[in-house]
């Protein structure tokens, strides 16, 4: 842990002279940092501050499994300079809990999210929909309990099988199975009503916040805005290019150590930047705009993009609002299928 730590740091310092703007987000996640001590998260917050210009009260989020948190960690976290928490809880049933072997038990889950309330106001839930054999009445309990904790931040994803996990394993096995894209769907829409009518703010596909409580680093992410990616597996954009380092943890500190950024680079295309644009576009609530296709890519882009949409605005699922191209509420479930439906390939299939 030590050698990944300084490796850390001392790749924040390489990095230095690749991000020319203030920062204004700060955001440790991926993996679980909350397996890190306080003084560790301490240490890689002055790190940044050190070598970039941070704005005054940026937001500064860790993400943390409900088992890591306790009252005497949460408050050396606030200490530590953390105002967002980023809480996984996935489930407050303990047979859903299990069956994507979380180590923490619904109860477990509560008492977390009460705990931190003592130290934060800024407090984000994840929660996953769609689980095999989870009944409609479970998930509307697990969103009732959200609503009487009252985070202002939910976070919530439909489950998908990974490759090599448990849940895999069963599914293959025929010891679960996973629920029909109807149920799935009816979940979903579910979720977007019953957030909607207490509040929240339905502002990307799969995120809810209370006015002032949309995640500023993922909205970020979003806008396009250029970000550093630090750590094994980590992304960056600096806005033409992509990097993402090596993910094996050997390999990655062995490069640092000698001065060597780990990373793969990728210069955007226009048909990637068009792709993306849709990609991302299409998740959040302002949609694509037209008039920034054309303006960064050309009219040709633009008219293509309307070509293409038309039978999507025909079914209801897309529409056309403040010259944007915005998904409907049927169509918000279908967001990254339309969306791979008017991907470019390549060049080619503009006809000019």
């Amino acid at each position: 842990m030590s050698e990944m730590m300084d490796a850390i740091k001392k790749e924040l310092r390489l990095r230095t002279n690749e991000i020319r703007q203030t920062v204004e987000t700060i955001y440790l996640g991926g993996g679980t940092p909350s397996i890190l001590a306080a003084n560790a998260i301490s240490e890689l917050i002055a790190t940044v501050y050190s070598h970039y210009d941070v704005v005054i009260n940026p937001e500064i989020t860790l993400e943390a499994n409900p088992d890591d948190l306790t009252p005497t960690y949460l408050a050396a976290l606030k200490k530590a300079g953390v105002n967002r928490l980023s809480i996984g809880v996935q489930s407050f049933h303990d047979t859903e809990l299990k069956l994507m072997n979380r180590a923490h038990s619904g109860r477990q889950a509560i008492q977390s999210v009460v705990w931190a309330q003592d130290h934060f106001d800024n407090i984000s839930l994840d929660l996953l929909f769609g689980t095999p054999h989870t009944k409609f009445s479970d998930w509307k309990r697990n969103l009732d309990t959200v609503l009487t904790l009252g985070v202002p931040h939910i976070s919530s994803y439909a489950l998908t099988l990974e490759p090599k996990t448990a849940l895999e394993h069963f599914v293959k096995k025929g010891v679960v199975s996973p629920l029909d894209e109807e149920d799935v769907e009816k979940q979903f829409l579910y979720l977007v009503d019953t957030l909607t009518a207490n509040n929240y703010e339905h502002y990307e596909l799969s995120s809810f916040g209370k006015a002032g409580y949309h995640s500023k680093n993922n909205t970020a992410y979003w806008k396009g805005k250029s970000y550093l990616g630090i750590g094994p597996s980590a992304h960056g954009f600096d806005g033409a290019q992509r990097y993402w380092n090596v993910s094996n943890n050997t390999n990655y500190i062995k490069k640092i150590e000698v001065g060597e950024l780990p990373q793969t680079v990728e210069k955007l295309s226009v048909v990637d930047k068009f792709n993306e644009a849709i990609m991302i576009g299409l998740r959040a609530s302002w949609g694509v705009s037209l008039s920034q296709i054309q303006q960064e890519l050309g009219s040709i882009y633009r008219t293509h993009l309307e070509q293409q949409a038309q039978r999507f605005i025909d079914e209801k699922l897309l529409h056309i609002e403040a010259n944007s191209l915005k998904t409907t509420r049927k169509g918000a479930f279908l967001a990254d299928g339309i969306s791979a439906e008017l991907f470019l390939i390549d060049l080619l299939d503009i006809k000019q």
